[in-house]
């Protein structure tokens, strides 16, 4: 016996197939992963049934048309859990992205039209068998990405897959194969033609997956995608792409937490502007764009003052820690201070005078402390604008200049929050505006 064990229900979909007398065959990142001793839930299938025979023998209750077209169809195991059961295919002609394809293949020929070698392996349950025709398992053991045939060609049928490749080495720890890079490279120029959503989405997956997603946006910058697909990150420096590897790894409920924060550290020296005109641009969600701009606003407005006074001295005061927690926005200190810590720490280990890491976690906790008791917005304010105009200041622009003046105060000193003392500031400040 090997040691790919697929779940019960995908062996019961393998063996109904077997059954009305067509070959059932797992494959894809299942197969691979269980080679890499890595868990995996979505086993998939390629069979020599058509489309149309795999929704007769299951039921259209338990099939969904996911990919009529291509030959795919999901089937519902008992669990509830879909699978893409796929008619063994090749390629007619691709445009780069989607390819027309015709069935009646071999299973050979359905392998051979895959991406790359470790994700054109299948395994027959009923047998026990592995079908490796490229040498997939090698590259596996010799932790190596590698095109199947011919990587130029690869490259053109779906011009995505330069992208998947580089996630590959870098969630899997591996090198690339200099043909397959070299191609990856020729690549670069056309991976215009993909979709925002597509680049988004190979993004996202990179940040989700890579334990260390440096390695792929370094292979992004080296090859020439970034530049393609990124323009405005095309001179992201070394050292910021090398920050994305000191963002703790935290647990899999936190995958889009992670997921955001490894994205706006790529962002943040944008600017809010320009970093909310890229994220659009990628078709990021309104909140996505919302939260990562403020990141950048934030790192804009007072990130060099933090590393320059944590640089220069032990403890940032009482003042400058809540000028800080305002201007990141008490809601964002956790993710804004750790974007903070791992651009400095990078920059500090290639060398530049940075905060050290004791003064930064000291800052972290004084601003949490801060975000949690101190007065820092305007809606912390013991009076507002009604309590103004009550007061004899009349509606206008001169009310909201007067209550940002307020906060400017007690942020200075967050004992001045009482309403006697800021109605009298109040009416000192409107008598100077006369």
């Amino acid at each position: 016996m090997t040691l790919l064990q697929p779940p019960e229900p995908v062996l019961e979909i393998a063996q109904r197939l077997e059954a009305d007398g067509h070959e059932a065959w797992c494959v894809g990142g299942a197969v691979r992963d269980a080679i890499l001793g890595h868990p995996h839930l979505d086993w998939d299938l390629a069979t020599s049934a058509t489309p149309a025979r795999v929704r007769e023998l299951f039921g259209k209750r338990r099939t969904i048309p996911v990919g009529i077209e291509f030959g795919t169809i999901g089937v519902l195991d008992r669990d509830g859990r879909l699978h893409e059961v796929t008619t063994f295919r090749r390629d007619i002609r691709t445009d780069g992205r989607h390819a027309e394809v015709e069935f009646g293949a071999s299973l050979e020929e359905d392998l051979a039209r895959r991406d790359f070698t470790m994700n054109a392996i299948a395994y027959s349950p009923s047998r026990d068998e592995i079908r490796d025709p490229f040498g997939g398992r090698d590259d596996i053991g010799r932790r190596i990405v590698r095109a199947v045939g011919e990587p130029d060609a690869r490259m053109r049928e779906d011009r995505l897959r330069a992208l998947r490749g580089i996630r590959f080495a870098a969630r899997f720890g591996f090198t690339i194969d200099p043909a397959t890079f070299a191609a990856i490279e020729r690549s670069a120029p056309h991976l215009g033609r993909l979709s925002a959503e597509r680049i988004k989405q190979e993004l996202e997956k990179t940040m989700e997956q890579a334990a260390r997603p440096a390695t792929a946006l370094a292979l992004w910058k080296r090859s020439g995608a970034l530049a393609t697909l990124v323009p405005s990150l095309a001179n992201l420096s070394d050292t910021t792409i090398a920050a994305l590897d000191w963002l703790a790894m935290p647990g899999p409920e936190r995958k889009p937490y992670r997921r955001i924060v490894r994205i706006a550290l790529l962002f943040v020296e944008l600017g809010e502007r320009d970093a909310r005109r890229a994220l659009t641009a990628l078709r990021f969600s309104g909140s996505d764009i919302n939260r990562v701009a403020a990141y950048a606003g934030a790192w804009q407005s007072v990130g060099r003052a933090m590393g320059e006074a944590l640089s220069d001295r032990e403890h940032a005061s009482p003042v400058e820690t809540r000028r800080w927690v305002a201007a990141t926005g008490r809601l964002n200190v956790a993710p804004f201070m750790r974007i903070a810590s791992a651009l400095w720490s990078a920059r500090r280990d290639a060398g530049a005078r940075m905060p050290p890491a004791d003064r930064v976690r000291a800052l972290y906790r004084g601003m949490l402390a801060a975000a949690a008791r101190d007065p820092l917005e305007l809606s912390d304010l013991a009076i507002d604008g009604d309590d103004l105009r009550a007061a004899g200041i009349p509606p206008g622009p001169v009310i909201g200049k007067i209550l940002e003046a307020l906060l400017e105060a007690v942020l200075e000193d967050p004992e001045r929050n009482r309403p006697d003392w800021l109605l009298q500031e109040a009416m000192r400040l409107y008598q100077s505006m006369k």
